[in-house]
């Protein structure tokens, strides 16, 4: 694998971090008086959605390179 796959992985797992982020505190903020347990779950969604699409790219890359490249 060149890379190519890892850099596509940090920015899709950025990008999907950063909407989870936004999109679960501005909804937990209408259920909570306080901002440390909707920052807490914001960010555990935010680490969670990285994750995800950085190993499905790393995954996609590596399917990509043993069916497609290889041959």
């Amino acid at each position: 694998m060149d890379g190519s796959f890892l850099v596509i992985g940090v920015s899709a797992g950025v990008c999907a971090g950063l909407m989870a982020f936004i999109i679960t505190y501005i909804e937990y903020m209408h259920d909570y008086s306080n901002r440390s347990m909707p920052l807490r779950f914001a960010l555990e969604s935010a680490a969670f959605a990285f994750f995800v699409f950085f190993a499905l790219s790393v995954l996609v890359g590596f399917i990509w390179e043993r069916a497609y490249v290889s041959q």
